[in-house]
């Protein structure tokens, strides 16, 4: 299912302070400053022992012949897949958590987590389509028979929606996924053999007779956003398609997904003229070890399905290992790969940054991206301190991307999830693509340079080493170097 973690009560913009030559300068306003001139490339530093915690500097480029020895050298001519973005899910419980904080306080924190210019510019988010197991209660947007009893819920209009529209204030380039946990109850059965009705949120498959109108629910979803000034981006056609055990789950094998998306998803999309992108799978690199469901997409696709509106697949890493998107990729590479759920939680030790944030930027963030994901999201933005609000039989263990203090909503713990996920937005935004390096290469270093939209270049380089070391990043024209703390993770961006 998923799982998160915590920490410590830091405002962003302390945790965003400038630093320029060893000298702390913020505008009298709390804004970050951009760079002194004489400082050509912005970094943003944390280490798993928050000595530095998301810490702004600036450095000069040197001249061209004080070269380090351990140099990364970027080769932009080389180029890898394009970027939709980094997040986190925006569950019910998350937007309930936020609607406690007081308006200065949430404002605050929005602004510091998505603001592209005032804070952390995350840039793709995911939201249920439905219930989760991360909402107030269980629930479909059609719970009473047929599908023309469609209807938006209070855990949308009252919690959703208003956080959408408030981040989309912040940031209105945001890219937003709808997943659903189940279907309404009326469309499932128990299974497709005996076909009896199957009145539970938990587990069951969608009946094939309701194929046309479970397809007609998520235009209707997408629609009701879009009414509410709210852009759909993308979506998966279910979270987590193996796992019958949720507080809110359908199982949908690789051959219901195929017939349902072909037939019915695809087909309402254009009709209703829809470009939303349809990701399959949206479930763990080792298919639950089911063998008859190993290589989920792959399945689909050697079926024939042929449609632009099918993007790709999107995975989770609760089972597995991360290179089999690379598995994936190589058999299609012509289809996009996501990264749509992780968690951190009371089962690895999710609250130790000194263990997590070295573990996640490795397996999480770089991992995904050096295996070809256009975009990575984590699970809950934001937890309360007794990990809730949740369902019972959902993930009772988990952690948020951060945590706030149940007795005040005031006090936030940010937590490994949050770091990775700010590393990557900071300086790579949506459109800019992966590039190619050389050079520099030794045990516990990992990295991914980019290409922006604007012309910007961007690295992200965790040292999981405990000793420091003196980086060269060369773009071919200009180069610094920077000593990298031992166990931290550096972002760069510069300009060519």
């Amino acid at each position: 299912m998923k799982k998160i973690f915590l920490f410590k009560n830091i405002c962003l913009a302390s945790l965003l302070c400038l630093v320029a030559c060893g000298d702390s300068k913020t505008k009298e306003n709390g804004e970050i400053p951009e760079p002194e001139t004489k400082g050509d490339v912005t970094i943003y530093i944390t280490t798993n022992t928050r000595s530095q915690d998301f810490k702004k500097q600036a450095v000069d480029f040197s001249a061209k012949d004080n070269m380090s020895p351990s140099t990364i050298k970027l080769e932009p001519a080389t180029r890898y897949q394009s970027m939709d973005g980094f997040g986190a899910a925006v569950t019910g419980s998350s937007c309930y958590n936020l609607m406690q904080m007081s308006l200065e306080n949430r404002e605050k924190f929005l602004k510091e987590t998505f603001s592209p210019t005032e804070g952390m510019g995350f840039s793709y988010i995911r939201v249920a389509i439905g219930c989760s197991d991360f909402s107030l209660s269980e629930y479909t947007c059609c719970d009473t028979p047929g599908i023309e009893n469609f209807g938006l819920t209070s855990e949308e209009t009252e919690y959703v929606i208003p956080i959408l529209k408030r981040i989309l204030e912040i940031n209105p380039d945001i890219n937003i996924m709808g997943s659903p946990w189940t279907s309404p109850r009326w469309m499932k059965v128990n299974n497709l053999k005996d076909m009896q009705p199957f009145n539970s949120w938990t587990s069951g498959q969608l009946n094939p007779t309701y194929y046309a109108d479970y397809a007609s629910y998520f235009v209707k979803w997408i629609q009701a956003f879009e009414q509410e000034g709210i852009r759909i981006y993308s979506v998966t056609p279910q979270n987590e398609p193996l796992n019958h055990g949720n507080s809110a789950s359908l199982f949908m094998g690789w051959k219901e997904q195929l017939d349902f998306v072909k037939d019915h998803l695809v087909p309402q999309f254009k009709k209703a003229s829809l470009n939303t992108k349809i990701y399959l799978f949206d479930h763990n690199y080792n298919y639950d070890n089911m063998a008859d469901q190993n290589d989920y997409p792959v399945k689909i696709y050697d079926a024939g399905i042929d449609s632009d509106l099918v993007a790709g697949a999107a995975y989770h890493n609760y089972g597995g290992d991360k290179s089999e998107l690379l598995d994936i990729h190589e058999r299609y590479p012509d289809k996009e790969l996501v990264f749509t759920e992780t968690s951190i939680g009371t089962w690895n030790d999710g609250r130790n940054l000194e263990l997590r944030l070295i573990e996640d930027m490795r397996e999480v963030a770089l991992g995904t991206v050096n295996n070809w994901c256009k975009g990575v999201i984590v699970w809950n933005l934001m937890l309360d301190s007794e990990r809730g609000p949740n369902r019972e039989g959902g993930c009772q263990t988990c952690y948020g991307a951060v945590d706030i203090e149940r007795s005040d909503y005031a006090t936030i713990t940010r937590n490994s999830h949050y770091y990775i996920v700010g590393h990557l937005s900071s300086v790579v935004k949506p459109g800019a693509v992966r590039i190619g390096t050389s050079g520099f290469s030794e045990t516990g270093f990992f990295y991914s340079a980019f290409e922006n939209p604007d012309g910007t270049y961007a690295v992200v380089l965790l040292n999981s080493q405990t000793e420091s070391k003196t980086i060269t990043l060369d773009d071919g024209k200009q180069h610094f170097s920077y000593n990298v703390p031992g166990k931290s993770v550096i972002s760069y961006r510069w300009k060519k």
